[in-house]
């Protein structure tokens, strides 16, 4: 993809400039190669009547709550399944992004966020806090029944046993609901998507966004959400005249 060829023109490039400081090379050849560029493409995300449908329609699922949490927080699929109950506090109205779950050489892997700003604090609101302590409540129960063959992971999403959560379990449930009422092109992300271009189309400021979301800069966000709906910019231009009194 060309993300990965530009990390990897990045590394080398980082290599080669260590080696002209060290007086191994009189000039880095890689400095001659114009810096890959990324073709970057606008995340798909759904008009708020699309999502409550499709979200609708996935709730008699055990994922549920999983993807009503992405589509509250905007967390990427991997935090929200990596998320632990001592990183949440109900109380508050807060959780924890620490920690990542990917599928790596078969084996589902917990691991740190990529970058520093993907380690971040985010809040929930009081009916997200509400189900949740209903999904403990849930998830004791599930415990019990259980019993010895309960794994004591922590996760505040789990399989029927206490293990991680497959992450195309929740992609095939988006589909299945999605299709259930008639949208096409959902995945996981979308939920995620559709949270951020809400926030930024409600004026919420684009660093807070960014925060949100964990990006790395705000650059990023206004890339993957550089657009605004006609009614948006329409507003935006009104709201400015009516300000400066025209």
């Amino acid at each position: 993809s060309d993300s990965t060829i530009r990390q990897v023109y990045t590394v080398l490039r980082a290599g080669l400039d260590g080696a002209v400081r060290d007086g191994l090379l009189a000039r880095n050849p890689a400095a001659l190669v114009k810096r890959p560029g990324v073709e970057r493409t606008e995340a798909k995300h759904l008009p708020s009547a699309d999502l409550s449908a499709v979200l609708k329609a996935a709730e008699g699922s055990r994922y549920y709550p999983t993807l009503l949490l992405i589509a509250a927080t905007g967390l990427r699929k991997g935090e929200a399944l990596a998320l632990r109950w001592d990183r949440v506090d109900l109380d508050a109205g807060t959780v924890k992004v620490l920690a990542t779950i990917s599928r790596v050489d078969g084996h589902l892997v917990v691991s740190e966020p990529k970058t520093d700003r993907s380690r971040r604090t985010v809040p929930i609101p009081p009916a997200m806090a509400a189900m949740l302590r209903k999904h403990r409540t849930e998830q004791k129960v599930e415990r019990l029944q259980a019993g010895n063959q309960w794994v004591d992971s922590g996760l505040v999403f789990t399989n029927e046993f206490g293990g991680p959560v497959e992450p195309r379990n929740l992609l095939r449930v988006v589909e299945a609901a999605a299709k259930k009422v008639g949208v096409e092109g959902v995945g996981v992300h979308t939920l995620r998507h559709s949270a951020a271009v809400s926030w930024l189309e409600a004026g919420v400021h684009i660093k807070a966004v960014a925060d949100l979301l964990g990006h790395s800069s705000i650059a990023v966000t206004g890339d993957v959400y550089g657009h605004t709906s006609d009614d948006t910019a329409r507003a935006a231009v009104e709201g400015h005249l009516g300000r400066i009194g025209l």
